[in-house]
């Protein structure tokens, strides 16, 4: 538990100074926002602070920091550092930047952004990008949280279509009339699920891996030791998968494509730090939680007491037949989810883990469809206060969502295709936000190291991925190593150029 107390206490502390540091570098002042300067009733309307903070914190987690978290534990004790790095210096930097720019900006979308500071070319890249990032993460939180409903009433089908219904609605009606009631009510359950797990971890004082700790010793018939870390990741290298695993609690693309709705409902600039940095470091809080009591359940042992122990001695009897290879998704993220809230929190951590399942992915779905309706309407600079020119972008999205949804559902293999592009696709958003934010505090000669160094970062990241992983090139390990450095080098080499130039 010492690693994880010192983790806690660094990203508390993130928040209060780095975070104050971020904020006097970018420099928020009373000029109006543009929930008040462009105030129409359905996108730009000025909303409670509390309730921002609660719709952006949802916005941007949804399953994310449980899900990536959990599966990033596979990693061992190294996840705590990157959360806790990573979403200091690196998310939080770049949500807060970002929301504050859209903020300036009478609240851009991200392409708009990316347009004013990286160019035109830029910006046609980046809005067809962001569209199909969008898209596929709709398209992914609905079949989900479809296929776990279905095993309490009805069929896949129909939960489907109740929850592209909600969608629907979501993402015409006034941010307001749905978005505004429900999500803070979503937030808090989930924020309630990650406290009640911190003052459960508090008070059994488990024995956890800790950053030094030899996990091999600890291994003895665990689920780390008896399938092994091979099964899950088949044989992916620490770097830079899992910078692409553990993404929501650490740095994330899709993100910045959330930050823009709450640009346009937030009262005053001076709250930009607790919203956007302060909703990052939340998120960075429950990946924590969830990274931890993960190692627990995978590396010492902690699987034995959330779980059945006839399903226990099956899992084992299944192991010495097979290697476990039949039951790889017994230890997927959801029934993780599903195994330690029941375990640990009884009836009530049931129902927990529902809102955490099923809610979270469908409330960051629908804020994907609305981001992406205002995106495509911000490019072809068509006003969205007229309901008849929503429906003019929802309907064709829809319908592509749809047959994307159905080829989804058709093809065994689909979701995992779908999931693992989206976890490039995502970080490599993440690497135009940041570039973009850097651009911008060169030209307005303010520190732009606090931007350059997870830019080049996160550079490498996403070029090594695209190189190593199966997905993409499959390349040998040293080759993709060479490249991804090759790719950082060149980064560095036209930035400090374009750099002197601009200071010329």
């Amino acid at each position: 538990m010492i690693s994880f107390a010192i983790a806690l206490v660094a990203l508390i502390l993130g928040y209060l100074l780095y975070g104050k540091f971020i904020e006097h570098v970018f420099g928020p002042d009373d000029r109006p926002t543009p929930a008040v300067s462009m105030a129409d009733g359905v996108d730009y309307i000025t909303l409670p602070n509390w309730k921002v903070f609660m719709i952006q914190f949802l916005n941007i987690a949804g399953t994310g920091p449980i899900f990536g978290a959990i599966m990033g534990a596979w990693y061992g004790p190294s996840s705590y550092l990157w959360i806790v790095f990573g979403c200091i210096f690196a998310g939080a930097v770049h949500d807060f930047f970002l929301g504050m720019l859209s903020v300036r900006h009478g609240g851009a979308n991200l392409p708009e952004l990316v347009g004013i500071y990286l160019g035109k070319n830029a910006r046609k890249l980046m809005l067809v990008f962001s569209v199909l990032l969008l898209m596929m993460v709709g398209v992914v939180f609905v079949y989900s949280p479809a296929l776990i409903m279905k095993d309490y009433c009805w069929t896949t089908l129909i939960w489907v279509l109740i929850i592209f219904t909600y969608y629907v609605l979501a993402t015409i009606l006034p941010i307001d009339k749905i978005i505004g009631k429900i999500y803070p009510v979503f937030a808090f359950a989930l924020l309630f699920m990650a406290v009640a797990l911190l003052v459960v971890l508090f008070i059994k004082m488990p024995d956890i891996p800790e950053l030094w700790s030899d996990l091999k010793v600890a291994n003895h018939n665990t689920p780390a030791s008896l399938l092994g870390t091979d099964t899950f990741f088949t044989k992916s290298p620490l770097f830079p998968c899992l910078f692409i695993t553990i993404a929501c609690g650490a740095i994330s693309g899709f993100h910045g494509t959330q930050s823009p709705l709450m640009a346009r409902c937030i009262g005053s600039e001076k709250m930009g730090r607790s919203i956007f940095y302060g909703a990052m470091i939340t998120e960075g809080v429950v990946a924590l939680i969830w990274a931890t009591v993960s190692a627990y359940f995978f590396y010492y042992g902690g699987w034995r007491e959330v779980v059945d122990a006839n399903a226990v001695n099956a899992f084992l009897a299944q192991v010495n037949t097979d290697g476990g290879k039949s039951l790889i998704q017994y230890f997927s993220a959801p029934n993780v989810v599903e195994n330690v809230c029941n375990g640990w929190l009884g009836l009530f951590g049931g129902i927990l883990a529902v809102f955490g399942v099923v809610a979270a992915p469908i409330t960051s779905g629908d804020t994907a469809f609305r981001s992406a309706r205002l995106i495509i309407a911000e490019a072809l600079h068509l006003d969205q206060k007229p309901i008849r020119k929503r429906f003019y972008i929802a309907f064709p999205m829809f319908a592509v969502a749809i047959a994307l949804l159905i080829w989804q559902m058709e093809n065994p293999d689909g979701f995992n295709t779908i999931w693992q592009w989206f976890g490039w696709s995502n970080q490599t958003l993440a690497v135009f936000t940041l570039w973009t934010i850097t651009v911008y505090l060169v030209q307005q000669k303010k520190n732009f190291w606090v931007t350059l160094i997870p830019s080049l970062f996160m550079t490498c990241v996403v070029s090594t991925y695209l190189f190593i992983g199966k997905e993409a090139f499959g390349l040998d390990h040293t080759l993709s190593y060479i490249l991804g450095i090759i790719c950082l080098l060149v980064s560095c080499v036209w930035f400090f150029m374009w750099y002197r130039k601009t200071m010329k």
